[in-house]
């Protein structure tokens, strides 16, 4: 299957989601967590705003592969990086399709999806709770699909931080540029630019600038 292909499976989810919001039985698809090697240093961070916080105060958690990265197989980023919450962790473990880790585990796995790039986002159900939070690549989630094939960013809510750039300590090296899923981190042929305004908060290009030129702010209205 090429990228451009109509897809059915994604149009299907893109007309379900739509109907969920419209009937205002979700906000949002999903909404971006900005890593916590992002934030740390800051003592105002939320705690519902923090992956690990998130799954440290489920009262149950399991991990499984990757629905969408299984299905499109378009890269070998990591698989086991879906983890469900509370009833639906329960109910996944039951029919085999995920397995219950601990907490140090799950940690382990969020590293590693940091490692590749991934970016975290959380899923709701139609009654508006979280669900599950996955570790996300442009080229298979869904959700990163509905924006970049389907131009739908109002589908992903952004994370309530955004990063911040100080250009006297830039280097120029561009890893921000490849790290960056949303293109707030660009090139304009003679430096490396930031928009703000494309910035969803994920906090990827902090956690491999060298300089350290980039750190994550509190996003301002």
């Amino acid at each position: 299957m090429r990228y451009d292909d109509k897809d059915e499976w994604l149009e299907e989810r893109l007309t379900r989601h739509d109907g969920w919001i419209k009937e205002g039985k979700i906000p949002t698809s999903s909404k971006v967590i900005p890593l916590r090697e992002s934030l740390s240093g800051q003592q105002w961070v939320l705690p519902t705003q923090q992956v690990y916080e998130i799954i440290r105060n489920a009262r149950s958690f399991a991990l499984a592969p990757c629905g969408c990265r299984t299905r499109y197989q378009r890269c070998d980023n990591p698989l086991e990086v879906c983890l469900y919450i509370n009833d639906v962790a329960d109910k996944m473990v039951v029919e085999g399709k995920a397995r219950n880790i601990s907490l140090d585990e799950a940690k382990e796995r969020l590293k590693l999806a940091n490692e590749h790039g991934l970016v975290h986002l959380t899923f709701y159900k139609p009654d508006q709770f979280i669900y599950a939070l996955c570790s996300c690549c442009k080229c298979c989630c869904h959700d990163l699909q509905f924006m970049t094939k389907y131009h739908r960013p109002d589908l992903i809510a952004h994370a309530d931080y955004v990063a911040e750039v100080d250009p006297s300590a830039c280097l120029q090296c561009g890893t921000c540029v490849e790290r960056c899923v949303f293109g707030a981190q660009g090139n304009n042929g003679e430096a490396v630019v930031f928009n703000e305004n494309k910035c969803y908060g994920c906090g990827l290009c902090v956690t491999t600038c060298p300089s350290g030129a980039i750190r994550m702010k509190l996003r301002r209205g």
